[in-house]
């Protein structure tokens, strides 16, 4: 049977197990749009297509699936690559698909014609220009086969008008091989046995766990290294839900954010295992100060990724689950030697302990300003360690790594490597489009808020009960606080001179909108929300120069850390 280039798309589609689609119609695919008003695919209309990217990205992070968007040519496809770029960064699964001006007109100036292939070739794993209609299965195929192996990221296919409506028989390819496309799933056993033995010599180790134990899904296999070993584990903010944030093997965030006993514990530990990491430099600062008296075991299922920023001394390439399961393995076989590590890194715990005790993670509190850090602690008592937490980039964000304590994987999402104000709602959204049962939480603050705001109407639309967290200080507080830190307070640009009334945008179109202004106010505001059907715009007017600390300033090491304002 012979079936339309858009037909192929979505059956494509379908075998690939893909239940939901983000996206926006254009002219370019409104081919594919006409096939959908039939298809059995749910689509999400999204406000914006940067929104469509950020929600399908969300959806990708909690489930472990890959998101799909749809976006029109010329400016509707532009209009995907910071989102794009933000899944790159965090290594997220996704395939975008993107219409194109017809091939005869490609790079003649059509109306709406921009050259995809080229604008996302560095932010996308791969990337397809299909001019022939039988070469769509197989490319799509192969995008998500891309997407979701060795380390995942985005693919975008780009799709010209011409080849939507060409025809042809539809066979979907039951395998993949791609030529120079190999990923290592399987640790070397040699490598991995030389691990164990550094790992058993140690006398001060360290767990360093980066956002690909969410990726791998080899959480169980890193607790249970952690717990065999006793070894203490800091992890990245892509990696906050990826290790029990209550453990008492628990160090916390580490970098220029981090707590002060997960800087100097990889300032002065003697071996340093990186899972999944790749030594980005919020976490290493000066790097010529980076774990200085570690050998140092790097593990990551791409080789591209080890060396790059840090020197090791030993790398492993292979998936972590794979890994972290045959090291796990290795160690159960020396039960005697096992026992002697845990008896010889002792003292290493007890000094841990002590930085713990000397300099915990925490903020003084008010009985007249709502502080950040209140809101947060509250937010996750009350929804009792069970909702999904999106967040923008700021303060806010730091602050909900520093103290929402996470203890279940995939539970936080959130914007890393590229640090994308505006990630924050549509992520829940995309969330909340995966999980309906779910609670999922958005904490934003005043600016990140404003720069996808557009898609509470489409929260509203399908009835999504994400719940929003705007921490209002009228700064841009990030900067601000850099500026009060380190420009002699002189807030250029970083004032939010005319504030929003957030509760009447949030009914503007269609939402509740709720309001604290007193501490007394704070509690009983997050209960209102999450007993309020739909979603729900929770404002809190928070001190206005909170600053977030511990903090690194820029060209010191991780353990010269600015402790107070």
């Amino acid at each position: 049977m012979e079936l339309t280039g858009s037909q192929i798309l979505l059956e494509s589609l379908q075998k690939e197990g893909v239940d939901t689609v983000f996206g926006y119609p254009g002219g370019a695919v409104i081919n594919i749009y006409d096939d959908l008003y039939d298809s059995s695919i749910e689509h999400i209309l999204t406000r914006h297509e940067q929104g469509a990217v950020h929600a399908a990205d969300g959806y990708a992070r909690c489930t472990g699936k890959v998101g799909v968007i749809i976006a029109t040519s010329g400016p509707g496809a532009t209009n995907t690559v910071t989102g794009i770029a933000t899944a790159y960064m965090d290594s997220i699964p996704m395939v975008i698909i993107t219409g194109q001006v017809p091939t005869p007109l490609i790079g003649n100036d059509a109306f709406q014609e921009a050259d995809m292939c080229g604008i996302t070739r560095p932010c996308t794993k791969h990337n397809f220009l299909v001019k022939d209609v039988r070469d769509l299965a197989r490319t799509i195929k192969e995008a998500f086969y891309i997407a979701r192996t060795g380390r995942p990221g985005p693919v975008l296919i780009d799709l010209p008008k011409d080849v939507q409506v060409a025809k042809c028989k539809f066979k979907y390819p039951e395998t993949v091989s791609l030529r120079g496309y190999k990923p290592t799933y399987s640790g070397n056993s040699r490598q991995i046995d030389k691990a164990a033995k550094m790992l058993l010599q140690a006398r001060r180790p360290v767990l360093y766990v980066g956002g690909g134990i969410n990726s791998s899904s080899s959480n169980a296999e890193l607790i249970k290294l952690a717990e065999m070993t006793q070894s203490p584990v800091t992890t990245t903010l892509m990696a906050m839900s990826g290790f029990p944030q209550g453990h008492p093997l628990c160090l916390g965030m580490l970098g220029m954010h981090g707590t002060f006993y997960a800087n100097m514990s990889v300032t002065d530990c003697d071996l340093l295992i990186a899972i999944g990491a790749r030594f980005d430099d919020r976490v290493t600062g000066r790097i010529d100060s980076f774990a200085q008296k570690a050998k140092i075991i790097h593990i990551d299922i791409d080789p591209t990724t080890i060396k790059k920023n840090v020197a090791v001394d030993l790398p492993i390439v292979g998936d972590l689950k794979d890994v972290l399961g045959k090291l796990c393995d290795k160690l159960s076989e020396q039960a005697e030697s096992l026992q002697k590590l845990v008896k010889n890194t002792a003292k290493w715990r007890e000094t841990i302990d002590e930085w713990k005790q000397a300099h915990p993670m925490g903020y003084e509190s008010s009985d007249t300003i709502i502080k950040p850090q209140f809101v947060i602690e509250k937010v996750r008592e009350l929804t009792e360690d069970n909702a999904i937490i999106s967040t923008e980039v700021g303060q806010h964000q730091m602050w909900t790594a520093q103290f929402f304590q996470f203890s279940q994987p995939r539970t936080f999402l959130t914007s890393g490597g590229l640090g994308t104000m505006g990630f924050g709602l549509p992520a829940a959204l995309g969330a909340q489009v995966a999980f309906p049962d779910r609670q999922v939480i958005d904490i934003s603050g005043d600016g990140s808020f404003q720069m996808n705001s557009q898609e509470l109407a489409t929260l509203v639309q399908y009835k999504l009960p994400v719940k929003i967290v705007i921490l209002n200080n009228n700064y841009l507080g990030m900067v601000r606080q850099w500026q009060q830190m380190f420009f002699d307070r002189r807030y250029s640009q970083t004032v939010m001179e005319l504030p929003i009334d957030f509760v009447k945008l949030a009914e503007a179109y269609g939402a509740t909108g709720l309001q604290a202004t007193e501490v007394a106010d704070v509690e009983k505001v997050i209960k209102q929300a999450l007993e309020t059907p739909g979603p729900v715009l929770m404002e809190f007017k928070i001190s206005s120069e909170e600053n977030v600390l511990p903090m690194v300033p820029a060209g010191k090491g991780i353990h010269e850390m600015v402790l107070a304002s």
